[in-house]
């Protein structure tokens, strides 16, 4: 018998799945909906990234949004505004041209959403049809009590209110949901705003007022990138992270669940939470390029967990600051090759490079004069952890069995010492003193007599970790030990211009996972600081290739298939995407 047979069945004929590369998303920091190639809404929770789903076709599930042409004969395509996660889906039919621009509405607001589609006929006459299933429990429930009044269609959805307008002349059926059809001709457009909210007295729809205060949000929350390599990959990487990050300070790591690493392997993850240390690459990012709003939002976020929670830091919250729920599985089917699962486990890791990560973040933040008062305590509170803990065996940047990680230490050293080169006495020389211990016995443990860093005590393998605190600065650049690292990673992790994690023991690189797009940004930024700008640059290059037609990226690259794994966006790789468009044209706002 089928595994899954006693699973709940594929609620949505209509949305079959795609290959990942051909999803885009659509967020306003509190929450994100993905969009499949012909414009159907396939993935939403509500009312925040952690909430349950109430489109979640995605994944198996029931219910989804689409507004799509009644002529099955023609071809999709589309594109971001720049700046922006305002998306242009666009359709070619024999005869006609149609363009469905979709946005969540800005500025957010965490008990309520706002889904805009605006509908518009470039050529010719378009016949659209209009679909609105939703499904809130990932899929289980149903709407309640719908009803059109004053224009508006309402209903229940769980514990959220449901408002629709633009679709008067659409029906409800009880087992569909609503369906309804129009006519544009030539020049015309159509708009329809969908809202779910927990508030009874939410204001009035108007989708004009609020389409002018969503692109007036984006004017204002997207940096100028145009002096950065790669300026409008920039530009969109800062639109992700934007989009990704929460009015309570915390960025989720991706907007979705189960979406597969490897096929059937068991490697699927809920990434709808706030990981600390991707939300420092982030901010330390941002920070490359100047002292833009998303550094201020991450040294706010990181020194509450810190002050909250002091050694026992936890690797991920809500984007709230709450804990993450317990892992566990959804009766769904999943995506294919793909297992359904809420919740993450790793929350509960002690992983010691997350206070490594805050402390370079808040290093950066006092280089641009922006660090609060509650980020010099949580200075004095993440300190006092290390000292502490560094000795502890940790969970490690790839989140695995606790051992002596070589990259942890090092990324520990390297915030202390460049908040020793940043902040005043006596906490300087506090860092100094404790950096210089810390790095003596990881020497002692983890470099080899031939001069490379060892993965981990006791663990010779080549290891792309290494390569996020070697492009920081420790070891200095002068070190030989740097070279010689750098270059074994590149012998025996890349091929074909990508890199993987680290070695499965008798399985060819590319088998066991996909090429991490990740440790190909920080190659780049390896490279050019060991003064390889030429290296850099086809590193750079090769890995911000590998993003599907709406310029998104997932954590994994499967080279051969030239395909996305995992969830998505993943705010990690867009980070360090912008950390090297800002460092690799001669424009960083940070020392080296």
């Amino acid at each position: 018998m089928d595994e899954r047979a006693d699973k709940q069945e594929v609620a949505n004929g209509a949305c079959p799945p795609w290959v990942l590369r051909g999803y885009s998303v659509l967020a306003d920091g509190e929450r994100g909906a993905v969009v499949d190639p012909e414009g159907r809404i396939v993935w939403l929770c509500a009312p925040r990234w952690h909430s349950d789903a109430v489109f979640s076709a995605l994944i198996g599930g029931g219910g989804y949004f689409a507004v799509e042409p009644e002529d099955s004969w023609h071809v999709w395509g589309g594109y971001y505004e720049d700046g922006s996660l305002i998306r242009v889906s666009r359709w070619l039919t024999a005869d006609s041209v149609i363009e469905c621009r979709d946005a969540l509405a800005m500025p957010a607001s965490i008990d309520r959403l706002v889904l805009l589609r605006r509908m518009r006929v470039e050529k010719g006459e378009a016949r659209l049809r209009l679909s609105l299933d939703p499904r809130p429990g990932f899929g289980a429930g149903r709407v309640r009590d719908p009803r059109l009044e004053g224009g508006l269609w309402t209903a229940d959805a769980g514990e959220l209110r449901l408002r629709l307008a633009g679709a008067q002349q659409a029906t409800w059926n009880p087992e569909s949901g609503l369906r309804g059809r129009f006519r544009l001709r030539k020049g015309e457009e159509h708009d329809i705003a969908l809202e779910l909210s927990t508030d009874a007295d939410a204001p009035r729809l108007d989708p004009q007022q609020l389409w002018r205060q969503t692109e007036k949000a984006w004017q204002r929350a997207v940096p100028d990138c145009s002096n950065l390599a790669a300026p409008r990959d920039a530009r969109h990487a800062y639109a992700v992270l934007r989009g990704l990050t929460s009015s309570s300070g915390g960025m989720a790591a991706a907007a979705t669940t189960s979406l597969p690493e490897r096929a059937d392997t068991g490697r699927s993850y809920d990434y709808r939470f706030a990981w600390l240390r991707d939300q420092c690459y982030a901010g330390i990012a941002v920070a490359t390029h100047g002292p833009h709003d998303l550094l201020d939002t991450a040294v706010r976020f990181t020194a509450e967990r810190i002050l909250a929670d002091g050694e026992d830091l936890h690797p991920a919250y809500t984007v709230d600051g709450g804990g993450v729920p317990q892992e566990r599985q959804l009766p769904l089917p999943g995506y294919p090759g793909a297992s359904d699962r809420i919740g993450n486990k790793a929350a509960k890791q002690f992983q010691l490079d997350a206070f490594g990560e805050a402390l370079q973040l808040f290093a950066a933040a006092a280089h641009h004069d922006r660090l609060t008062p509650e980020a010099e305590c949580a200075i004095t509170v993440a300190v006092d952890a290390v000292e502490r803990n560094w000795t502890r065996p940790d969970a490690g940047l790839w989140e695995l069995d606790d051992r002596w990680w070589t990259q942890s230490r090092l990324s520990v050293v390297c915030g202390l010492r460049r908040l020793s080169a940043t902040l005043p006495d006596p906490i300087m020389q506090r860092c100094a003193e404790m950096a210089d211990v810390i790095f003596v016995e990881t020497r002692r443990r983890c470099l080899r007599p031939d001069g490379r860093w060892r993965r981990a005590a006791a663990d010779d393998g080549p290891e792309a970790a290494l390569l996020t605190p070697l492009s920081r600065g420790c070891p200095p650049a002068d070190d030989p030990s740097n070279a010689i690292t750098r270059r074994f990673i590149e012998e025996q992790l890349a091929e074909d211009g990508y890199l993987y994690r680290f070695v499965h023991p008798g399985i060819p690189l590319g088998e066991a996972e996909g090429a991490f797009l990740l440790c190909g940004f920080t190659m780049a930024l390896a490279a050019d600081h060991l003064g390889d700008r030429a290296r850099a640059l086809r590193w750079f290059e090769r890995a911000r290739a590998a993003c599907g037609p709406s310029g998104l990226f997932a954590e994994e690259y499967d080279v051969r298939q030239r395909q996305l794994r995992g969830n998505l966006p993943q705010a990690f790789v867009h980070a360090l995407l912008l950390e090297c468009a800002a460092r690799l044209n001669d424009v960083s706002a940070l020392p080296r």
